[in-house]
């Protein structure tokens, strides 16, 4: 891909990974030093923190999918641009078509952003709603607590719901 200026920047794309029928789909901000080096998301100590809170709900890295709002790094880690936020998005729109899961996580304010643009995540995590016959579940990114330890618990929590939004998914399915 070359639709925006991060295509000249990058090591390679990190376009996201996962089984196209996972029931959890999660959507970070952008990839950082370790996903461009790797071309995996969540590889890094944020992604080493998303492992643990997949765990601590019986869940593996292997069972859902995982993506970016922007699939190639930013220079710096800095934030996404909103020019390159647009270009990435018919990628990210493909992949929630495909997978169609029946949960979607966005991880951190960007990813909230795209789905509710006037909403903070302070404000919403934790609370799920519906978008487009799925439950979005906004919650902090990972990487949040490894800055501020006091959003540990908050996430930890967030991430314990997780289960009962699958099912509650499956039973207004049927």
């Amino acid at each position: 891909c070359t639709d925006c200026p991060l295509a000249h920047s990058r090591t390679q794309a990190v376009p996201g990974e996962g089984p196209a029928s996972a029931d959890f789909l999660f959507i970070g901000e952008a990839p950082g030093f370790n996903e461009d080096q790797q071309g995996k998301p969540f590889v890094g100590p944020a992604g080493k923190f998303l492992d643990q809170l997949l765990r601590s709900i019986d869940l593996r890295r292997e069972d859902v999918f995982i993506t970016n709002m922007v699939k190639c790094r930013p220079p710096g880690n800095r934030d996404p641009y909103p020019g390159e936020l647009q270009a990435c998005s018919s990628y990210l729109d493909r992949q929630i078509e495909i997978v169609r899961p029946k949960v979607i996580v966005t991880l951190g304010r960007h990813s909230l952003t795209k789905f509710f643009p006037r909403e903070t995540i302070s404000r919403s995590h934790g609370k799920p709603r519906r978008w487009e016959g799925m439950i979005l579940y906004p919650s902090y990114h990972p990487a949040a607590a490894l800055h501020q330890q006091g959003l540990r618990g908050a996430i930890e929590e967030d991430f314990r719901r997780l289960p009962s939004l699958l099912h509650q998914s499956m039973d207004d399915r049927q």
